[in-house]
Order: structure tokens, then sequence, then C-alpha cells
């Protein structure tokens, strides 16, 4: 949540999901409702956790198996604010297509669901390719649905390189010039977009979303 601190009932929020305690993380959720805190609110204080722990794995604090239960209490904590944890039906009418995945050697997808639940809402047809997709298949899947815009995700920093890689490949097999790149994640700032080469990038999924709705009404 860049430019301001969490008020202390977000923070319990955080704490809940770095204990990696399920029941706390459900009932600080159903808090905040209450509370009258807006879903997509929450859910970026949850990402601000996930954050957290992505950091910590990286510096070895914790481990895979812990990575792997982080995520899935932000996908419990997605069900409980009633966003999809999957894909969810094309848009009838859609305004455009957008091809969302999480680049090779990272397996979160928490960002990218939420992405994925918005642009549907607002009328986008999206084509989720998953986790851990290496270039090449970034690439198969634009030929396949020639897509307007590519979504690209990754919450570790080793995931710029395969976001570079994407984009370079995408160069190689003569498609960059038929698609927008965006790039999204913890780590991901300017910096990162002008090093892998993208057309822009978003802090939250509503930025996503409001940059899609720029590029493709």
């Amino acid at each position: 949540m860049p430019g301001r601190s969490l008020a202390a009932e977000e923070q319990a929020l955080v704490d809940a999901i770095l204990e990696f305690d399920e029941d706390a993380v459900l009932e600080q959720v159903q808090r905040l409702r209450s509370g009258g805190k807006d879903p997509l609110q929450i859910v970026e204080v949850a990402r601000v956790a996930m954050d957290e722990v992505g950091q910590r794995f990286q510096t070895k604090q914790l481990f895979l198996t812990e990575l792997i239960m982080g995520g899935e209490l932000l996908k419990s904590t997605m069900r409980a604010l009633g966003f999809a944890t999957g894909t969810p039906a094309r848009a009838e009418g859609a305004k455009g297509k957008v091809l969302l995945g999480t680049v090779a050697g990272d397996i979160h997808d928490i960002g990218k669901n939420i992405v994925l639940s918005l642009l549907v809402a607002n009328g986008y047809d999206v084509v989720d390719i998953g986790v851990d997709v290496p270039a090449g298949r970034f690439v198969e899947e634009v030929r396949r649905y020639r897509p307007d815009v590519v979504g690209m995700c990754g919450l570790l920093t080793v995931a710029f390189d395969s976001m570079k890689a994407t984009v370079d490949a995408l160069v190689g097999a003569g498609l960059r010039d038929e698609v927008k790149v965006i790039v999204g994640g913890g780590a991901v700032d300017q910096k990162v977009c002008d090093y892998v080469g993208a057309d822009a990038w978003g802090p939250t999924a509503a930025d996503a979303v409001a940059i899609c709705r720029k590029w493709i009404g």
C-alpha cells in the first residue's frame, strides 16, 4: 500500500498471514468487511503480506512449503471477499482480449487472479495461462489467441529476467508490435518495466484495469 502506513486492523491481517493462521486470517477479513473496508482495499493489505512472504523466502527465512501456504491463504482471502480464484467465464461482447500469466520461476497467482477478475467484471475477455509459464509458452499462446494485451505477473525478483526473456521472445517471433505488454508484482516499478521492455506497469489490480481501458477501451 504505497504512500501510507497500515492501520492496526490491517496490520493484524498481515500478521495473521505471516503466521500462516487461516482461522485468524478469515476472522480478520470479516472484521475489516464489517468495519466497512472495501474488498479491494483488503486484498491490497493481503498483497502487502504476500510481498513480505516473498522477501522472506528470497532471504531464506522461509521455505517453499511456507511460500505455498501463503499463496493458499491469499486464495482463501479472495474467496471470502467474493473474488474468483480460477478462470471465470469469458465476458460477453468483450471490449478486448487480455492474456495473463505468471512468468517462469514464480508460482504466485494471487495478483494475477485479482486482475483477471476485475478485467472480466469490466467487460474484457481474459485468457489465463497459469503460473511458472516459460517464454516460449507465452509466444505460443499469443499466436493462438491474438490478444490485445499481454499481462505478466511475478512476485519474486527472479521473475524480472523471465519477464525480459518473454518480451525478447515476442520480439524474436515478430509478435511484439502486435501487443501491448504490462507487468506487475510486488517488486515491480518503472525501472523493472524499462528493463524488461514492457509498455507499462501497475502497482495494483485496479491500475492494471485502468491501463487496459486506456489501451483498448
